[in-house]
């Protein structure tokens, strides 16, 4: 099993719990993203620097991840990707998204798009906070918990 990450917009504090997590359980995880990213000092942590092209991170996530993978990312047409492959997806504030959810997530979130370049709805989600943190490291263990079996 990896863990990749959606590291363009990815909570800092999200990643360092995935990063904890993996040193506990000796899972590797891939960062991809647009921009360079810092080294890290262990084997398990590892990058992949993609191309500025629109989509660049998650077609290469998409394609990489295989079922019994784990994604973090808050980017649902991703997420509908790796679920159809088999793959596990969880969001930075610890929503889990499976074959039951991901397509009333992709229609809602398609449906805020719309309503937002229509001027009917504006700003977005709220920031990062304590209780996203906990909600994503209680998903997360339980996640791996599970995938570990």
């Amino acid at each position: 099993m990896n863990i990749w990450i959606d590291a363009d917009a990815c909570p800092r504090q999200a990643r360092e719990i995935v990063f904890k997590a993996a040193q506990r359980l000796q899972i590797k995880v891939v960062m991809v993203a647009n921009q360079p990213m810092q080294r890290h000092h262990t084997s398990l942590i590892s990058s992949v620097h993609v191309g500025d092209g629109f989509d660049a991170a998650d077609d290469h996530i998409a394609e990489s991840a295989t079922t019994g993978d784990l994604v973090i990312t808050a980017d649902i047409p991703l997420a509908a990707r790796i679920v159809a492959k088999g793959a596990v997806v969880i969001d930075p504030r610890g929503d889990l998204l499976d074959e039951s959810n991901v397509n009333d997530r992709l229609a809602l979130r398609d449906l805020l798009y719309d309503l937002r370049n229509d001027g009917v709805v504006s700003g977005g989600p709220a920031p990062f906070g304590a209780n996203d943190r906990k909600r994503f490291a209680a998903t997360l263990d339980r996640t791996l918990t599970r995938l570990a079996r």
